[in-house]
């Protein structure tokens, strides 16, 4: 028996690779579906279940291509209903995969098909479960994203609880959980950095848990602070139940060279968006007019899906040499299908056919320090809540503007008025003000290391206190 973990970072992601006696399952697979079946070939082995923990609503998983390349059947747990072909398991039923068997747990809560798989090892013993949404280390899947359902979030967090204590903490504390996502996902809101653990170290330390909790304490605390979704996430779902083109098709499209004058007719003409994902640094200093900035190099495709609000959105790439087909691939895992090409040569051949170009006036935290103390500058903060709670700049000029809500708060600034924007690091602030700068707010500045270089600069902050403390 093998067993291969495929994580991607930039999804805080893990598809899985089994195999045993030259059969092989996969679950929750990636959009793009050659490594799969390269793996498999290089085995010598044939690739025989898809199997889907659920609809998955922050990315779009591949399973359907990959059953086109190789015939496997797509599982997926009770009530699943897809417009295209799968296999509907029961409760319990079982799948032999060369020596070993796999077994179905219907766990619904973070959706009302959400399964869990029970793997057996050659012996009969319960080895591994693959969670899915259900459960991950340190935290469960968030019970608010079932499709078109008449069930409450309150709803499906009981039935979470149920699942959780009736099907997944009876099983051997030596079992391994292999979770779908780890730390950085919107699936949950406490995931552990680590991506493998053991089930009896979660029911130790994993809050939702705890042998004497209820389940209406339960339903609080698995509901308490979770954020909106993004807004993709039930576009990605949808896709997932419904179906998509064929990724090569996607990346064929996407991944055209254009020249300048092509670029800029399908920009000014057709609506394109121009999304450079170049490193921030390099946007700041020039970039083509009316260009979005979302790096490739930071969380990359979860921003996409959370600003660019239409699935179907004509895109132009600007990108780093070299980074055009990963740039492609990364946006069809979450959807964005319509990359219409990229601009041959980058900024060099922008500037080369005399195209026009701007920048952003950025500044080091010595400068802006400088001008806090002597001026009422207006400061934006774009980081997250908690991030903005925990720790930051204190003054009535201070406002905070959470990048993840940009598209719905823009009335809520003037264009008229100079603001500083600035975040942790300096990504998302380049991201913010790319943004407002294309909607017409031309006077910002970026205050480059953001936050994390603020805090330590002289000046006064306000830090969270905990109310017990109080």
């Amino acid at each position: 028996m093998k067993i291969e973990q495929i994580y991607t970072g930039c999804l805080a992601q893990g598809a899985y690779y089994i195999e045993s006696n030259g059969e092989v399952a996969i679950i929750d697979p990636l959009r793009e579906t050659q490594q799969y079946v390269d793996k498999a070939l290089a085995e010598n082995a044939t690739i025989k279940y898809i199997f889907e923990t659920h609809f998955h609503a922050d990315f779009v998983s591949g399973h359907i291509d990959l059953a086109k390349k190789t015939g496997a059947t797509i599982v997926y747990g009770p009530g699943a209903k897809t417009d295209y072909d799968i296999y509907t398991a029961k409760d319990n039923e079982v799948f032999k995969l060369g020596n070993v068997t796999i077994k179905v747990l219907h766990t619904p809560g973070h959706t009302l098909e959400s399964s869990t798989f029970l793997l057996f090892d050659e012996n009969g013993k319960e080895h591994a479960i693959f969670s899915g949404d259900t459960l991950f280390l340190g935290d469960v899947g968030r019970p608010d994203l079932a499709i078109k359902s008449d069930l409450t979030k309150e709803d499906l967090a009981g039935m979470l609880f149920d699942s959780l204590r009736n099907k997944i903490m009876p099983l051997p504390d030596d079992t391994i959980v292999y979770p779908a996502h780890g730390a950085g996902s919107a699936c949950g809101k406490n995931l552990s950095k680590e991506t493998v653990g053991v089930l009896g170290e979660q029911k130790k330390t994993n809050y939702a848990l705890r042998a004497d909790m209820t389940k209406a304490e339960f339903v609080k605390e698995v509901l308490d602070g979770i954020a909106p979704p993004p807004q993709y996430f039930a576009k990605n779902a949808m896709m997932n139940k419904s179906g998509y083109d064929a990724f090569e098709t996607v990346l064929k499209q996407g991944n055209t060279p254009l020249t300048p004058e092509a670029f800029e007719h399908l920009a000014n003409e057709e609506g394109a968006l121009v999304l450079d994902v170049r490193h921030e640094t390099d946007f700041v200093k020039e970039h083509i007019p009316n260009a979005i900035f979302i790096g490739i190099h930071g969380g990359f495709a979860p921003w996409v899906g959370a600003l660019i609000t239409d699935l179907k959105q004509p895109i132009l790439l600007i990108t780093p040499e070299g980074k055009e087909e990963e740039t492609v691939t990364r946006l069809s895992r979450v959807g964005y299908d319509n990359t219409l090409g990229y601009l041959k040569g980058g900024m060099a051949a922008w500037k080369k056919a005399g195209k026009d170009v701007e920048s952003i006036t950025s500044i080091n935290v010595d400068e802006f320090s400088s001008r806090f103390k002597s001026d009422s500058i207006q400061v934006l903060d774009v980081r997250k809540d908690g991030e903005y709670k925990s720790q930051h700049l204190e003054g009535d000029n201070i406002k905070h503007f959470p990048l993840d809500y940009i598209n719905d708060n823009m009335s809520a600034i003037d264009k008229n008025q100079e603001y500083y924007v600035h975040c942790a690091g300096g990504y998302r602030s380049v991201i913010a003000a790319s943004i407002l700068k294309a909607r017409g707010f031309n006077k910002l500045i970026d205050v480059a290391g953001g936050f994390g270089a603020i805090k330590n600069a002289d000046l006064p902050t306000t830090n969270f206190v905990c109310p017990s403390t109080l």
